[in-house]
This record gives C-alpha cells, sequence and structure tokens, in this order.
C-alpha cells in the first residue's frame, strides 16, 4: 500500500512541476531526468544513451536559431536516433522549418513529425499530460512482461507516445496499458520491432529485425471505445518519406566525436 502511495504521490509531484515550468517539465520528464535512473536497464548502451541526448540538444539548437522568437512551443526526443517531434507552432512553415532543422541534424536517422500548427497548450493542459504521463509509466511497471524502462512514454494534448526497441508481444502489452489509461485520448507507438531473441540478449545485433521504427496510431480505451485488440485498426506509415533513412535497421551507435562548435 506504502508503495503505490508513493508512486501516485510523485506522479502529483509531476504535475505540478509541469504547471511551474511550462513545456520544460515534459522534455525533462521524458529525458535524461527519467533516463538517468535506468541507465542499467535502459536496452540502449549508454553510449547511445549519450547519443539521444546529444541529438536533442543539437536539435533544439537548430530550431531555436531556425525559427528564433517563433519557435512556439516544441518538444524534441530522440530515441535510438529516431527524433519526435511534439508541440505547436504558428504557422505550417514554421513547422516545415523545424522539421528541417531537425532533420539536418548530425546522426539524425528518422524524423516523426507530430507539430501541430495551433496556439501553444495551455499549462493547465501541460500539467495534465504530465500527470497522464504518470500514469502510463505507473501502468508500465505494474504490468507484466512489459520492459518499463526500456519504454519512453510522453503526451501532448492527451495523445500519449511511445518509444522503445521492443517485441510484437512487448509493445502490443504496452500499447494496451496506455489506450486504457483513463484520460489518454490517442496513441502513438515509434518502436522497432525486434525478436524474442534480441530482447533477452539487447548488446547482440544479430537478433534484430531490419526494418524502420513504424508510427501507429491506436484510439485510446476511454469512454465508449470499442473492446479490441490494441493492434487492431492501427495505421502504420514509414518514419520518415526518405527511403535511405528507413532501410537503417536500429543500432547501437559508437561514441561522437566532440561537437564543433
Amino acid at each position: 500500500m506504502t508503495s503505490v502511495l508513493n508512486r501516485w504521490t510523485a506522479i502529483l509531484g509531476l504535475a505540478v512541476a509541469a504547471a511551474s515550468l511550462g513545456g520544460c517539465a515534459a522534455a525533462v520528464v521524458g529525458g535524461a531526468a527519467v533516463a538517468g535512473g535506468v541507465v542499467a536497464t535502459d536496452r540502449r548502451s549508454p553510449n547511445t544513451q549519450v547519443a539521444d541526448q546529444t541529438i536533442e540538444l543539437r536539435a533544439s539548437s537548430r530550431v531555436n536559431d531556425a525559427l528564433g522568437e517563433r519557435r512556439g512551443h516544441i518538444n524534441i526526443t530522440s530515441y535510438y536516433r529516431k527524433v519526435l517531434l511534439t508541440g505547436e507552432v504558428a504557422t505550417t512553415e514554421d513547422r516545415q522549418r523545424a522539421y528541417a532543422a531537425v532533420a539536418g541534424t548530425p546522426d539524425v536517422v528518422g524524423v516523426i513529425d507530430e507539430l501541430a500548427v495551433l496556439p501553444e497548450s495551455s499549462l493547465s493542459q501541460r500539467a495534465n499530460d504530465t500527470y497522464l504521463t504518470g500514469r502510463v509509466k505507473a501502468g508500465l511497471l505494474d504490468a507484466n512482461g512489459v520492459p518499463a524502462n526500456s519504454i519512453k512514454v510522453l503526451t501532448e494534448r492527451g495523445t500519449t507516445y511511445l518509444m522503445g526497441r521492443l517485441t510484437p508481444r512487448e509493445a502490443d502489452l504496452a500499447t494496451e496499458v496506455a489506450r486504457t489509461t483513463p484520460g489518454v485520448q490517442r496513441v502513438v507507438r515509434v518502436i522497432d520491432f525486434i525478436s524474442e531473441q534480441a530482447a533477452l540478449h539487447p548488446s547482440d545485433p544479430t537478433g534484430s529485425t531490419p526494418a524502420p521504427a513504424p508510427v501507429s496510431s491506436v484510439p485510446s480505451g476511454g469512454a465508449g471505445a470499442a473492446a479490441t485488440p490494441a493492434a487492431e485498426g492501427a495505421v502504420t506509415h514509414p518514419v520518415t518519406p526518405q527511403p535511405v533513412e528507413v532501410q537503417q535497421p536500429p543500432i547501437q551507435v559508437q561514441p561522437l566525436p566532440p561537437a564543433s562548435r
């Protein structure tokens, strides 16, 4: 009982932090602050985790240079060098500039553009998104057969994103947890599917499936949702339209050279 109370206390604390910090809180929850505590159980090697964090910093700097004061509310999340863009920008042109800036960042192999041309989300919306992220993470921790510490979770305007390197079975279990979490309106999966053998030996690349990370969108399990398996009816498309990028399998990257300044 005490552990459950502690978990929900932590979730509420995240919501309060989001209300105080705005967009920064979501980046911290989904990025280095949480990842630093689960390095030992993350399926990415330490070098890959550092590479993803470096990509996020470089991409953020490039977006700032491209948009300046028009940046809006943009979250940049890298996992296995595939970058997810979420948030809001003022115009279609700003969205295109942000995409181009991220796609041109060194070591990025794919970009999933989920930016919306909308007014920036409110602090209360961001707090609710952070709260939902915490609830999904708690559900993943409680679920049997789900490598919770190997799944990156973030929520934007009620849509929860799952990023990871998972077997089809693990992906379906994680999706079911997310879509049945009260308040989640939609689930988008950015998953590199791997074999059961690769899941047991994540440092051995021979067991990985040479396929791009698909993006799957499924309905949530809210009121009125059909009680169907999570994968049914999902619309899947490649992470990026450039064939040269989508052909690359998930890899463990080597240490990056010092960034040029």
